[in-house]
């Protein structure tokens, strides 16, 4: 069984170093065993571990999920439902950030449709950052 540096690791996952031992100090992944000259040694499950919990990250689940989600992994002959679970507590999360960035987005694009170009006195970006009744999106909340 070959065993591999953190730099390697860090190379092969796409896992920055500091973000490593965070993880390792999170009890995310494993203690690597040490060489004599106190050098971490990791093993190719280390690696495939980083890679799911960068891939957990990108898709946006905090390190309590993906705690929850390793455990199941770690123990895969479990139902999904927790698995289920927290995929769909995450969707629900990401729908509602669109939501607010949807409206977000209408707010500036009614603020720059709305705009005279011509003096800040007449200026509605200015007039609507001012008064917070004006903001659609605030209204929709």
């Amino acid at each position: 069984m070959k065993n591999f540096t953190i730099g390697e690791v860090s190379s092969a996952s796409g896992v920055k170093i500091p973000t490593i031992r965070y993880y390792e100090q999170s009890g995310l992944i494993p203690v690597p065993d040490r060489t004599e000259g106190n050098r971490r040694l990791y093993e190719q499950a280390d690696i495939r571990r980083l890679i799911f919990i960068r891939h957990s990250r990108e898709l946006g689940f905090e390190v309590d999920a993906i705690r929850a989600l390793l455990q199941l992994q770690d123990n895969p002959d479990q139902p999904c439902t927790v698995a289920d679970q927290l995929a769909r507590e995450r969707l629900i999360d990401v729908q509602q950030r669109i939501a607010k960035l949807n409206a977000l987005q209408a707010e500036l694009q009614k603020m720059l449709e709305g705009c005279a170009h011509g003096r800040v006195d007449e200026c509605r970006v200015i007039e609507v950052l001012s008064n917070h009744d004006e903001c659609i999106h605030h209204q929709a909340l």
